[in-house]
């Protein structure tokens, strides 16, 4: 049975879109939100494997999700990715989903969809699907069980796996996200790409970044994907393409396979220039930036009013402090992450 929709105080159908322009003249058409800072795994380069979460208390419930994501579409963003922690652990999640639709259907936005672990996907795919999500991301380092083990610290593959062919079954067009840790997976990227590309799924690969205290060194993982991309050339051919999802990757095709190959480079080469998004996490605050601490709280003029002026307005002011681009930075001589928060927080 479809879950109930939720609640909503607004209802963009029909409304002109206003776009949120930052000081920079980019225009903002894509929100980012974690729904819960929670997750079933513990990703070495994420979290740190005893991490302390957010009461409950302290989250947005569905219905003000709900509103906030509304908030933002009203105001011409048309790209809404749901984030985690992962996001399908958070209870009820299938609920904010269907009312979030009413937007697809309204035309207001172009897509709803999100990121995950895949570890729920199974259960969940095929009503993805029936709430019109065309795609989602799983984040997937390696296929080696053992050593995917060893990098989620808690992690089942094979249930991951599964997660994958029920999206597939339901319809969904799956891409793969792959962090590259040096000494981990640099050896498997190759693989990892033949076999994504051999089930028609495109390959984004990703640097590490320098976010919150992990037990980890971010020099014994970080690895440039310049030497990534210098080693794949050995033996693929990659033409430079211009194709966009509306995110920060840079895409090439692979002549060999005919898949697709993103490369995200947040240290080697950041894709500021072009920045759409902003983020917001599970407790209300917007992030103008990943890599800044800058952020506006939106609960307190949520929680306010019935009414979303104070929110508009909140946004309005938030966006005007939107930075020209972040400032991650890897050395040895900092032996704490650019930034305290963990990427958990913010959905990455």
């Amino acid at each position: 049975m479809a879950p109930t929709p939720v609640a909503s105080t607004i209802d963009v159908a029909g409304a002109r879109p206003r776009p949120l322009i930052d000081p920079f003249a980019r225009a903002i058409t894509y929100l980012r939100v974690s729904v819960t800072d929670r997750c079933d795994f513990r990703c070495v380069y994420c979290m740190s494997e005893h991490m302390s979460f957010l009461p409950k208390a302290d989250l947005l419930s569905l219905e003000e999700l709900d509103r906030l994501c509304s908030a933002f579409v009203a105001k011409g963003v048309n790209k809404l990715r749901l984030t985690g922690g992962e996001p399908l652990v958070r209870r009820g999640i299938m609920t904010l989903v269907a009312s979030l639709s009413r937007h697809l259907k309204s035309g207001a936005l172009k897509e709803l969809t999100l990121t995950t672990n895949g570890s729920q996907l199974e259960k969940y795919a095929a009503e993805l699907k029936g709430h019109g999500v065309e795609r989602i991301n799983v984040s997937l380092d390696t296929l080696d069980p053992d050593k995917f083990r060893a990098i989620t610290r808690w992690g089942d593959l094979g249930k991951v796996m599964s997660g994958i062919d029920a999206a597939q079954a339901a319809g969904l067009q799956v891409k793969i996200n792959a962090v590259a840790l040096k000494g981990v997976n640099e050896d498997e990227i190759a693989g990892l790409m033949d076999w994504a590309h051999g089930r028609g799924m495109d390959l984004t690969v990703i640097e590490v970044m320098p976010l919150g205290e992990i037990g980890e060194d971010r020099l014994d993982q970080y690895l440039p994907l310049s030497m990534v991309r210098a080693r794949l050339s050995e033996r693929y051919t990659l033409d430079d393409i211009d194709y966009q999802t509306g995110g920060p990757a840079r895409y090439v095709r692979v002549k060999e396979t005919g898949g697709r190959l993103g490369f995200i480079t947040p240290m080697t080469h950041n894709f500021c220039e072009s920045c759409n998004r902003v983020r917001i996490t599970c407790t209300g605050t917007l992030y103008m930036c990943l890599g800044q601490e800058d952020a506006a709280d939106l609960r307190a003029p949520l929680r306010a009013s019935e009414s979303n002026d104070l929110v508009n307005a909140a946004i309005d002011d938030a966006i005007t402090r939107k930075p020209k681009g972040h400032d991650f930075v890897i050395d040895r001589r900092q032996h704490r992450p650019a930034l305290s928060r963990h990427m958990s927080v913010t959905g990455g």
